[in-house]
């Protein structure tokens, strides 16, 4: 933990000329939260962020780039060698009515008091710009004892922000460090309030609980502290998440997660999963083929036609739901790549014969279904080897094969 040797080496050196700014003009200003948490933990140091005595407007005035981003909660973006640094004012939060954001914030001139609403000692920690940490709540010694704690009374926090209560979960599944039993009894006691959350902020942070090096030790908290069953989906089917294989190695990405939940209970569809998580269309569409691929890879093991059908970005989402899944997985990425390379096709677009030569042959047939029916039957046919991709050989081959179009 020497602050000055680690200083040089990460993106702390980057973001202090906006630190050395905000101090030579008068105001105080810190490296706050998480970056100095990673730092002290020697991790890799995600999104920096900064607290000042330093009012928006000022910040405004001080910096060519800022992107007004929460004035109200006193929050900016400051634009820095292309890169984004959040800056915020020391500030004192009031009530907290949506569960979300405090109605009102007040803004205060000592990082002390900053740091008192924060949620956790291992969160509320600040560093100077010389690398002088600054903690008030023991969240050093947390670290050391590696223990997830609130700072202050955790039904206050807790009730500030629901959200925390699957961050402690978080935490606990990427740091692997066990929540402090009062802290634990509280996330119990409030966990009812998860409910009125936005589902997309759930998403967001189960999603970094699947992911996390420790996520098995982020699943038995889930499971013991039956959180999950203030969770879509889960909460009518509580049974689920004991189903799951178990250890599971980590996920990176919440389709991958809806994956893993639709092939142990098949009945819960991947389109139920998506609209009760108000997931995009792409990670609906990244659930429906990593799920497609699975259920074919237990029916028919690797083949041509699991691999076509399967986007060459999700490749590694397969591998991690096939390791976990399947006891003797042994594909690889070299394997599914070279796969790849030797289709036939890769699209049915390269299919060497369209709809139009489909009715050319077939004139007494009307326009229809059959035509794309016909289609997809040839694609399968090309791709799992049994007809060449050859417009002469696919005419003869259709010609001995003409369509059903009852």
């Amino acid at each position: 933990m020497k602050n000055g040797d680690v200083m040089e080496k990460n993106p702390f050196e980057l973001a202090k000329p906006i630190l050395k700014k905000l101090v030579d003009h008068g105001y105080q200003a810190f490296f706050v939260g998480g970056c100095v948490r990673d730092m002290l933990l020697d991790r890799p140091i995600g999104d920096v962020d900064i607290a000042t005595s330093a009012q928006p407007h000022e910040v405004q005035e001080l910096f060519e780039k800022v992107i007004p981003v929460g004035i109200k909660h006193g929050t900016v973006i400051v634009r820095h060698q292309h890169e984004s640094y959040e800056v915020t004012t020391f500030r004192l939060d009031g009530e907290y009515s949506d569960s979300r954001h405090p109605d009102d914030v007040e803004f205060i001139q000592t990082i002390d008091q900053d740091l008192k609403r924060r949620d956790f000692t291992i969160n509320a920690l600040a560093m100077d710009l010389h690398g002088h940490v600054i903690d008030r709540f023991a969240g050093k010694k947390d670290l050391e004892r590696r223990l997830i704690r609130t700072v202050g009374n955790g039904n206050e926090r807790f009730s500030e922000d629901p959200l925390r209560i699957i961050r402690a979960l978080r935490f606990a599944s990427q740091l692997g460090f066990t929540i402090e039993q009062e802290t634990l009894s509280n996330m119990i006691r409030q966990r009812p309030q998860i409910n009125g959350l936005a589902v997309e902020r759930i998403t967001t942070e189960v999603t970094k609980l699947f992911s996390g090096a420790f996520v098995n030790k982020g699943l038995d908290y889930l499971k013991s502290t039956e959180i999950y069953k203030q969770l879509p989906v889960m909460i009518e089917y509580p049974y689920m998440i004991k189903n799951l294989p178990n250890p599971i190695k980590p996920l990176q990405s919440f389709g991958e997660v809806i994956a893993l939940f639709h092939f142990t209970e098949p009945d819960v569809k991947v389109d139920r999963w998506a609209k009760s998580w108000k997931c995009s269309n792409k990670i609906k569409q990244e659930a429906e083929q990593l799920a497609n691929a699975l259920f074919h890879y237990q029916q028919f093991g690797l083949d041509r036609w699991l691999v076509y059908r399967l986007n060459t970005s999700i490749f590694p989402g397969f591998i991690r739901l096939g390791e976990n899944l399947f006891a003797r997985f042994l594909v690889t990425l070299d394997d599914l790549q070279q796969m790849t390379e030797d289709l036939a096709i890769h699209s049915i677009r390269e299919l060497d014969i369209d709809g139009n030569d489909l009715i050319q042959l077939f004139p007494e047939l009307k326009k229809g279904p059959w035509i794309k029916n016909y289609l997809s039957r040839l694609e399968k046919a090309v791709v799992n080897g049994k007809l060449k991709n050859n417009k002469t050989e696919l005419k003869e081959w259709i010609k001995w094969n003409p369509p059903e179009t009852n």
